[in-house]
Formats: C-alpha cells, sequence, structure tokens
C-alpha cells in the first residue's frame, strides 16, 4: 500500500460509515465503497460535461485496508484527460478513524465516463 498524503484538495464526498454499510462483522462492503468512488466522478464528470455524463469503465481496484463502522471515509476525484466525447477521472478513496487524525488510503480507480444528450447518446463534451 501506498505510504503517502492524500491529495492536497478539498474531497469531493465525505460521509461516516454506518451500520447498514457493514457487513456483519463491521466492514463496510466494497459494493458501498466503489459505490461513493462512482458518485464522486459522476460529479466530477457532470460539472466538467455541464450535463449528465454516465459511467462506462472502471479499470481494476485493489483494495488496501479495510473501513469500520463509523470511521469518516474521504473520496478525492480529480479530473485526468478529456476526449470528444470521454472523461477519465482518478478517484481515491481514504478512511479515517471516528476518534483519530491518522488517514490511510484504501483504495483508487479510474473511471470514465461519457456525456450523453437528452437521447441518451454521447455528445461532445463542452467547453
Amino acid at each position: 500500500m501506498p505510504d503517502r498524503d492524500p491529495p492536497a484538495f478539498e474531497p469531493t464526498i465525505r460521509v461516516t460509515t454506518m451500520p447498514a454499510d457493514a457487513n456483519a462483522y463491521g466492514d463496510i462492503f466494497g459494493g458501498w465503497l466503489i459505490g461513493q468512488m462512482d458518485m464522486a466522478a459522476g460529479l466530477v464528470a457532470a460539472r466538467r460535461a455541464k450535463g449528465r455524463a454516465v459511467t462506462v469503465a472502471m479499470d481494476a481496484m485493489q483494495f488496501h485496508a479495510p473501513v469500520f463502522v463509523g470511521d469518516e471515509v474521504s473520496v478525492y476525484a480529480a479530473l485526468t484527460k478529456v476526449g470528444r466525447s470521454s472523461m477519465k477521472i482518478d478517484v481515491e478513496a481514504w478512511r479515517r478513524g471516528r476518534h483519530g487524525e491518522e488517514r490511510e488510503l484504501v483504495t483508487q480507480a479510474n473511471f470514465t465516463f461519457v456525456a450523453v444528450g437528452d437521447d441518451r447518446k454521447p455528445r461532445p463534451v463542452e467547453g
């Protein structure tokens, strides 16, 4: 697992994990975390596209550390490439224990979004 600090910019999403997000052992579901990452990437994509954008791909990810009930999860999303209708967004998820200050990288992935129109077909990214 990389030993480094979180990105220097504000997280796109910050949330406290709850019991409904966890299995019987108190570990947060990986799917819940992927959903948070997808939402963060979607916020960045929609802002850049100035409209609707949809997830079309996510690269493989590896979980470096577990997330527990009560942890604060910060999701950082940064636009790294813009094509005609597509956008690549790097996303990292970090955890911080409820009563501590130490932050730990949980996972990261690259998401690809495509700007779509009202007809749900690809359209050029504006701007």
